[in-house]
């Protein structure tokens, strides 16, 4: 499968929650890095169990805990929504752009695949939420809000 389906379909089992899915897109030595919360997943298994834990936890999913993820905590585990608002490939790079909208808060992600053999080794994902880090004062003059897409 070709490094764009295998990361559109990733998206699709997250938003599922069907993780037995998700782990057949994922390689067994993969390694998922989240340099905002400073987090580095090592493995297929370590992975799943991040998604699955965060999901059972909190009812946020996608794993990064209290901060972002699939579904809102008052919805049913499988009606959660994940938004694909851009997935771009180049070779084995895929890039995507996702909103998953919660009860008081959307949060965002952009992530960098690398898909081989039809199976994603590697990511670097950047999750926040949009308005969470306020702009300086100083740059008010020369900007203008940015409303959200």
């Amino acid at each position: 499968m070709e490094p764009l389906k295998v990361v559109a379909r990733l998206w699709e089992r997250i938003e599922a929650r069907d993780w037995d899915g998700v782990a057949k897109l994922v390689a067994e030595d993969a390694v998922i890095e989240w340099p905002v919360s400073g987090e580095r997943i090592v493995g297929r298994a370590n992975f799943i169990a991040v998604l699955a834990e965060d999901d059972d936890a909190d009812g946020v999913g996608v794993g990064v805990g209290s901060g972002a993820g699939v579904g809102d905590p008052g919805e049913d585990a499988h009606g959660a929504s994940v938004e694909v608002l851009r997935l771009l490939a180049d070779g084995d790079l895929v890039v995507t752009e996702v909103e998953i909208p919660q009860e008081h808060v959307v949060y965002r992600a952009v992530s960098l695949w690398t898909v081989r053999d039809g199976e994603v080794v590697g990511a670097r994902e950047y999750w926040t939420s949009p308005g969470q880090d306020p702009a300086p004062r100083w740059r008010a003059g020369y900007v203008e809000p940015l409303v959200a897409d």
